[in-house]
């Protein structure tokens, strides 16, 4: 990768969450960047564009939302791949869907209004493909957090996200619904972009953005910020690192991998007894498949070899990446 432009730099590295909640929130970004309202409107174009931003504006948590989330795999013949991968990625409820280097070779994530909606999508993918889908919902999140930090060689490193607390229970109404329907796909760039989304939704913009706040402090709202592509920006090493661990220790090695820097998922996942015999999932990036098996062989010493078996699937293509869609 190229050396990227100062302010290109300054904005990935700074405002991958923590974008103001504020009636003209581009002017008061580029005053931090030393810029003006213009130019950064401008600068986030271009970085959408050309894909070194996979999106920007709001990120979803689709559980505290009260909606469905889980990851499910195929095993695809070479001849049907580009057929199925259509029809997977035709669904809404689709939200990434990666091809792996493994016999299961389709890997796709799903996030739906309701945890009662997953197995239907299932059951529609398998009655249009004719294929089995293996379902590997979230049974335990040890960490979450993608960050990453680029300096002004086109060097790309992952980093730990902030630590962010979140208080109580939060309950979603119409409003907030109305409000993820607005915005999932990103924020307007236009200079009072909460204005824009208020006026849609026929609501007041302090409202708006009070609420968005309250969001934000739940944790409904994970950060709001760039969303940086990690493999047009150099970290095309993408492996889902995952482990055959005794159960009654899965808890325990599983928050052991979720404090590595360079871990950015970590999860328990049943298994599928003859197809799928491992419970712990822990993505690891890196500049090259090279550097995430070097980093495989590092997780592999911390857990002093309390797992019987262990693989590493690579993603080879990237298949479909937009995020949390809520249905209209």
């Amino acid at each position: 990768m190229n050396a990227p432009d100062p302010l290109e730099l300054a904005l990935i590295n700074r405002f991958q969450g923590g974008f103001p909640l504020s009636e003209r929130p581009y002017s008061q970004v580029a005053a931090k960047l030393g810029t003006t309202e213009a130019t950064l409107i401008s600068t986030l174009e271009t970085l959408l564009e050309d894909g070194r931003l996979s999106r920007f504006g709001p990120l979803y948590d689709a559980d505290r939302l009260g909606g469905g989330l889980s990851l499910a795999a195929m095993s695809v013949p070479e001849a049907r791949f580009e057929e199925v991968a259509g029809i997977v990625n035709g669904l809404p409820e689709v939200a990434h869907n990666y091809r792996r280097d493994h016999r299961l070779n389709m890997w796709f994530v799903l996030a739906t209004g309701t945890p009662e909606e997953i197995p239907g999508v299932l059951r529609r993918i398998e009655s249009a493909t004719g294929l089995r889908v293996f379902n590997f919902p979230k049974e335990r999140a040890f960490y979450l957090g993608l960050w990453l930090r680029l300096d002004g060689e086109g060097g790309i490193e992952t980093v730990p996200a902030p630590a962010v607390s979140h208080g109580g229970v939060y309950r979603p109404d119409a409003l907030d619904r109305a409000i993820v329907q607005a915005t999932q796909a990103g924020l307007p760039l236009v200079p009072e972009p909460y204005a824009a989304l208020a006026a849609e939704l026929e609501i007041d913009s302090a409202r708006l953005r009070e609420r968005m706040g309250r969001m934000l402090a739940a944790g409904v709202i994970r950060r709001i910020g760039v969303v940086p592509n990690h493999y047009r920006l150099g970290l095309r090493g993408n492996g889902m690192t995952v482990w055959d661990v005794p159960d009654r220790e899965v808890v325990e090695l599983g928050r052991r991998l979720g404090r590595i820097d360079f871990v950015s998922h970590c999860y328990q996942r049943p298994r599928h007894p003859g197809v799928w015999r491992y419970n712990l999932f822990a993505m690891v990036h890196g500049r090259d498949c090279l550097e995430v098996l070097a980093k495989t062989e590092q997780l592999a010493t911390l857990l002093d070899g309390h797992y019987h078996a262990h693989d590493v699937l690579f993603s080879s293509a990237v298949l479909k990446k937009t995020g949390l869609r809520l249905a209209a």
